[in-house]
């Protein structure tokens, strides 16, 4: 900056102004600059100058940045990303580079205060109790759970049962129920098995009426219902709902934007739909989820009358859940009382199975069952289950 004032002090009094240029290393344009800018704004013209240009080409117009406003009003909850897919879908005809960048978006809602700044946590880390099934079309993994309860505007309890295929997003109910019992929530399932068919496996947390924790292998009668029908059960750690992070994602989305609000059923069926077939998902390459999803090809024919089991022994577990052996007892499990178990030998043991699903080891000289997911010497505990499917 002192050279700068130096040079424009000099350049006022000298007959040679390219000497002078060449006497400070510079060009006779930048050497024409300097002596201007002093003389246009004194001391402060030697101060270096934004290269950033007064005007842009490409910038929004006042009808664009409206219509972007406009959007997130309508859906405040939803980011710039999802934003900025709406205004493309909504102006498809015109050329690509013509429409604003994400970056534009971004930048109109946090000029406008429509963006909310997010604090990143660092994931907890740790591995999860399941088979290692990972969903790769639709139908493969349905994942369900109930979403925490609220009170609507009239004060009655809401905690609606939400379903929703993993492979596509999408939801494929959102249920205000009359409770969470067995009955209630299977009469659900009959009615999205027979809209949709059956899942290859349902992933969903251990309480009740999915899981039980003292069952075998948490078997719950729900649950032994669905093994029944040949779907396989997937299940998250106890207490960790990150194992099921997509869901719970999907769960602070029906927090912010119903909870508090309306809550009967034909609100949830708005919210669904608009979740389903017109909010963009970046993990589907922007995509609608019901762009993906099609019906399963298995098609739900109700529970079979019982369970069949080749070259395997069979009994009938009563409604006490023990099962008879040679005269003998021993308690199996009260959650498939009414279906038959196999019984197969294995060494000097019998491998007792329900449908795909061996739920432990019988002991024929002293009549005691050993569980799949209890060592022969513990009484009970959690632990990681040894699940063997046929």
């Amino acid at each position: 900056m002192d050279q700068r004032i130096e040079f424009a002090l000099k350049s006022l009094t000298t007959t040679n102004f390219q000497a002078l240029c060449r006497e400070y290393s510079i060009s006779r344009k930048t050497g024409y600059k300097w002596k201007e800018r002093f003389l246009e704004h004194g001391l402060a013209g030697a101060q270096e100058q934004s290269r950033r240009p007064l005007s842009n080409a490409r910038e929004l117009s006042e009808s664009v940045v409206c219509e972007l406003i406009r959007f997130k009003q309508r859906h405040p909850t939803w980011g710039p990303e999802k934003i900025h897919c709406l205004y493309e879908r909504a102006h498809s005809e015109q050329a690509k580079e013509s429409l604003p960048s994400l970056s534009s978006v971004k930048r109109v809602l946090d000029r406008a205060g429509l963006v909310e700044k997010r604090k990143v946590r660092r994931a907890a880390q740790g591995g999860r109790i399941h088979s290692g099934r990972e969903a790769e079309k639709p139908n493969d993994v349905w994942t369900i759970d109930f979403k925490g309860w609220w009170r609507d505007p009239k004060g009655e309890k809401c905690e609606p049962l939400t379903v929703r295929d993993e492979f596509t997003r999408y939801v494929l109910a959102l249920q205000r129920t009359a409770n969470g019992r067995t009955e209630t929530v299977r009469s659900s399932f009959e009615a999205l098995f027979e809209r949709h068919g059956l899942p290859g496996a349902i992933r969903s947390d251990n309480g009740p009426p999915f899981a039980s924790i003292t069952g075998v292998l948490g078997l719950s009668r729900l649950s032994a219902w669905w093994v029944a029908l040949g779907i396989d059960l997937e299940r998250s750690r106890p207490g960790c709902p990150q194992d099921n992070g997509a869901h719970e994602r999907m769960h602070l989305d029906i927090e912010n934007e119903l909870a508090g609000m309306k809550s009967d059923q034909a609100s949830f069926d708005v919210w669904r739909r608009i979740f389903n077939e017109e909010r963009p998902h970046k993990a589907l390459g922007n995509r609608f989820p019901s762009e993906l999803y099609q019906n399963s090809p298995r098609a739900y024919a109700g529970a079979p009358a019982d369970l069949e089991y080749e070259g395997m022994e069979t009994r009938r577990i009563p409604a006490s859940g023990i099962l008879t052996w040679h005269n003998r007892h021993v308690f199996v499990s009260q959650a498939i009382a009414g279906w038959s178990v196999g019984i197969k030998p294995a060494g000097e043991r019998l491998e007792i199975y329900f449908a795909n699903l061996c739920l432990g080891h019988l002991e024929p000289a002293t009549a005691s069952f050993i569980r799949a997911d209890v060592g022969p010497n513990e009484t009970g505990g959690t632990v990681t289950p040894t699940v063997t499917q046929t």
